[in-house]
């Protein structure tokens, strides 16, 4: 065999060798790959930060952050941290930006609690002192949000939208809240507050604030405002317990600040009220019988009718054993009754000659 057929040989059984070498290292080329740099999970910025003052607590609201600065959502547990600068004494003009300072935190497990449907309120009390330091100064809040990254570093969103407000000296509670049953409402009365939480004589009240709370309901809802120191609630059943407390409210400017609650009034309103008397009796005689007819009661309780007789001078005698449900009767007068039993002052008489 010549040199040439032997390398053409080498050649040949060389290839099957080449082509898998070739096709391991471009395999192990798309498993492997450069390594990627973990995420960093900056949460995007809060953007709608309220604030709401009644008595000493201050409520702050927002969304709950659902991204990172990245576009993608948020994996890990958030933290909250809120941001606060108030004016000097003396000082006319506002706090900025740039004397913010951290003021209240939240770990992840407190802010989990705080966070309801995306949502967060978080009600802050201060004390009496702070309230007396702060009152009538102007304060200035922010938030922010943050995540923990590697060996627990903090990393922070921006700051949210800047909130301005006056810490404003609200009225105490309102002095003697009633709840009376009336047959269509219940109405609540009171007296306005005297004093302001910082003893003052309490400035004018801009209006009231009326919450209900239910039979089985856990808490208060607000279910109208007035001006007058008079409530009427239509939206009741007898029967059904209701309980009910009022705050003031005191408007300076642009901003509205509630008062102290006042004490709970509860009722359970009974069904006292009789219907109208019934109209319209006219009275038939034919074979020996008397037909009553009258004009039906529109009262959406109503339950039924009685009828009375008296011949002559005699004693009124009540004829019907049971209520009657339609406003017919064969004899001679009749009175309405309601659910709750209360019968209706008696309608016209009629007389009618059996003769």
């Amino acid at each position: 065999m010549s040199d040439a057929t032997r390398r053409g040989d080498s050649f040949r059984q060389s290839l099957p060798l080449a082509a898998l070498i070739s096709s391991a290292w471009v395999c192990a080329c798309g498993v492997q790959g450069p390594p990627r740099p973990p995420r960093v999970e900056q949460p995007q910025s809060v953007r709608d930060l309220a604030v709401a003052q009644s008595s000493r607590t201050l409520t702050f609201t927002f969304t709950v952050p659902q991204l990172a600065t990245d576009g993608q959502r948020l994996t890990k547990r958030l933290e909250m941290q809120l941001l606060r600068a108030i004016s000097p004494a003396g000082q006319a003009a506002p706090p900025t930006r740039e004397a913010l300072q951290p003021w209240v935190a939240a770990s992840a497990e407190e802010f989990a609690k705080l966070a309801k449907n995306d949502k967060v309120a978080d009600p802050i009390t201060l004390s009496e002192t702070e309230f007396r330091e702060q009152c009538g100064k102007t304060i200035l809040f922010a938030v922010r949000t943050l995540t923990r990254g590697f060996r627990g570093r903090p990393i922070e969103s921006q700051p949210s939208n800047l909130v301005s407000m006056t810490l404003l000296d609200v009225p105490l509670a309102v002095l003697d809240l009633r709840v009376t049953t009336t047959e269509h409402a219940l109405k609540l009365s009171w007296n306005p507050p005297e004093r302001a939480l910082s003893g003052e004589p309490a400035s004018s009240v801009s209006a009231y604030r009326i919450y209900r709370r239910s039979g089985e309901q856990a808490s208060f809802a607000k279910i109208g405002e007035t001006a007058d120191t008079v409530f009427r609630d239509p939206d009741f059943a007898f029967g059904r317990t209701y309980a009910y407390k009022v705050t003031a409210l005191m408007k300076v400017s642009r901003e509205i600040a509630e008062g102290e609650e006042s004490p709970v009034a509860e009722v359970t309103p009974r069904d006292t009220f009789p219907p109208a008397a019934p109209t319209g009796l006219t009275a038939v005689y034919t074979t020996k019988a008397v037909e009553l007819v009258w004009t039906a009661n529109s009262e959406p309780d109503l339950a039924g009718y009685n009828v009375y007789r008296r011949e002559g001078s005699a004693t009124v005698e009540k004829l019907n054993a049971d209520l009657l449900r339609t406003p017919i009767f064969r004899d001679t007068s009749a009175a309405a009754l309601d659910f709750s039993n209360n019968e209706s002052p008696p309608s016209e008489e009629v007389s009618v000659e059996t003769r």
